[in-house]
């Protein structure tokens, strides 16, 4: 038996990237004088290919091999895979793709910019033909996103987007949304509604705020900052937030929450304290899970229609690998679901 002393962790396998950064160049010029374009000058194919050679840089053989069967692949990313949203938007878009001849990869960011950065780079060496992207919680550089539309591959938003100017967009009404929920809570006894929403530089946090404060200014009702709390998208810290909310002495009496998981969080933080929904807090939650209609009391919601929305992301996005550089935004509304969690009386608006 053998045994390797050398601690040295080995090295990274250099990616056109890598390249594209030390020669100060796009990675689509990089990509294209690599392949001999003659889009490329004489010079630059020699600079980038004797730089290839120095750092030893090796194409992903698997992506040789799709390229060689040139087989139709669109990648998606989105930030919690296991979520019944995304799988749902998911299912939507694999669909639609199908019916197009087309197959799909998929990559979970973990709401984490520099895996979703990674999930970008992947999807470029396996050569796919399109991108359908939702934004990481952390993400507030788009480079990776501008960086495809250099290469010329098509890419389309849905959810929480970025860039309208650049990119093609699916997303739902939730200013609206979030407006008709606040004032259905309004409608049946609640009287201080509290926002639990994730970070603030999300479009999608921004509008379904926005819905919630303009319910609030209708209803000549103060703008109370302290109920106003956007932070991250995440189960513990949503407790954590909710328990602070309704230990103060003037807490809220419901609550609006930003999507499933806070929904779900704040829900678990209410009845740890003990509190009746929707007695003592009112509830009404962004997401379409199925698990909605399983607790007790049944979670009144503000559903997505997930996977048409994934069906709409995925046509946008194939007329986009076909030719159409017309930039769109389309809207898929919302429905506000009224089951237990959300009217203290008994007026149902």
């Amino acid at each position: 038996m053998t045994t390797n002393n050398n601690n040295q962790k080995p090295k990274r396998r250099t990616s056109l990237k890598d390249l594209a950064h030390e020669l100060g160049v796009s990675i689509a010029t990089v990509s294209r004088a690599l392949r001999s374009s003659p889009e490329i000058g004489k010079e630059m194919q020699q600079r980038v290919k004797e730089l290839a050679k120095r750092k030893n840089y090796r194409p992903n053989p698997f992506a040789q091999s799709l390229r060689k069967e040139a087989p139709k692949i669109i990648g998606v990313v989105v930030p919690h895979l296991e979520t019944h949203y995304y799988s749902a938007v998911l299912a939507g878009i694999e669909a639609e793709a199908a019916r197009s001849g087309y197959s799909v990869i998929s990559a979970n960011s973990h709401e984490d910019f520099q895996v979703e950065a990674r999930a970008l780079d992947t999807f470029v060496s396996l050569h796919v033909e399109g991108v359908i992207g939702c934004l990481a919680q952390t993400t507030t550089d788009y480079a990776p996103f501008e960086e495809l539309q250099e290469m010329g591959i098509p890419l389309v938003f849905f959810g929480r987007t970025c860039l309208p100017e650049k990119f093609s967009s699916v997303k739902a009404n939730g200013d609206e949304a979030a407006q008709q929920a606040t004032q259905h809570l309004l409608d049946t006894g609640s009287r201080r509604v509290a926002f639990i929403g994730g970070p603030n530089h999300l479009d999608m946090v921004r509008r379904r705020k926005h819905g919630y404060l303009e319910a609030l200014r209708e209803n000549r009702l103060p703008i109370e900052r302290e109920l106003v709390v956007c932070g991250k998208i995440d189960y513990q810290w949503a407790v954590e937030q909710t328990m602070k909310l309704l230990q103060r002495p003037d807490h809220p009496d419901a609550i609006l929450a930003f999507n499933d998981i806070i929904t779900f969080a704040a829900f678990s933080a209410i009845k740890q304290l003990g509190l009746r929904i929707p007695e003592d807090v009112a509830l009404i939650g962004f997401t379409d899970d199925l698990h909605a209609a399983y607790v007790t009391p049944q979670l009144s919601v503000i559903e997505d229609q997930s996977h048409l929305m994934g069906e709409r992301a995925c046509k946008m996005l194939m007329r986009a690998i076909g030719g159409d550089h017309t930039l769109y935004h389309e809207i898929v509304p919302q429905r506000l679901v009224i089951r237990e969690t959300s009217a203290k009386n008994d007026k149902i608006t």
